[in-house]
């Protein structure tokens, strides 16, 4: 199995397939979706994405459904 690289990211799954713009708005979107986001309750940075749409503050031990991908 092939690793992926620094310039490739998390999108160097996909290899050459599906063209390089498409990749790249993969590897945002994605890239944003894994940081700890900012709790709209607590007001602390420990939020993270559990699933699609749904989300838990470390912090606070809040889960609440929001965004798909990052909280605005």
């Amino acid at each position: 199995m092939t690793t992926k690289s620094k310039k490739t990211k998390s999108a160097g799954r996909f290899g050459s397939r599906y063209g390089t713009k498409v990749r790249k708005k993969l590897v945002k979107v994605e890239t944003k979706q894994r940081v700890k986001q900012k709790c709209p309750f607590c007001e602390k940075l420990g939020v993270k994405r559990l699933s699609n749409g749904i989300w838990e503050c470390k912090k606070c031990d809040k889960k609440f459904a929001n965004n798909t991908y990052y909280l605005d």
